[in-house]
């Protein structure tokens, strides 16, 4: 199923990654899974995946979904940015 929109590059479905950053030494990757996982109730475990800067002070967390929409992404993205634990959502 392709979606037209002509403000749109992406065909959907597609696989999507979608990135947070925010502060070490919490449970953020489970905090940022939460808040997707809202949007896109079938991620699995392995679609997730997080990695520590290298003093710790920071934690980018990478989550790979099955994007239905462009709705679907601009929901997922309002939701992370809305979150005070989020310093960036790319």
């Amino acid at each position: 199923m392709t979606t037209g929109s002509s403000d749109s590059l992406l065909q959907f479905p597609c696989e999507f990654p979608i990135k947070a950053i925010g502060q070490g030494g919490t449970d953020f990757e489970a905090l940022m899974v939460g808040i997707v996982r809202r949007h896109a109730p079938k991620l699995g475990e392995a679609s997730v995946s997080s990695r520590p800067s290298k003093k710790g002070k920071y934690t980018a967390v990478t989550i790979t979904i099955r994007a239905e929409s462009k709705q679907q992404l601009d929901a997922i993205y309002l939701d992370l940015t809305a979150c005070a634990d989020v310093i960036m959502a790319l």
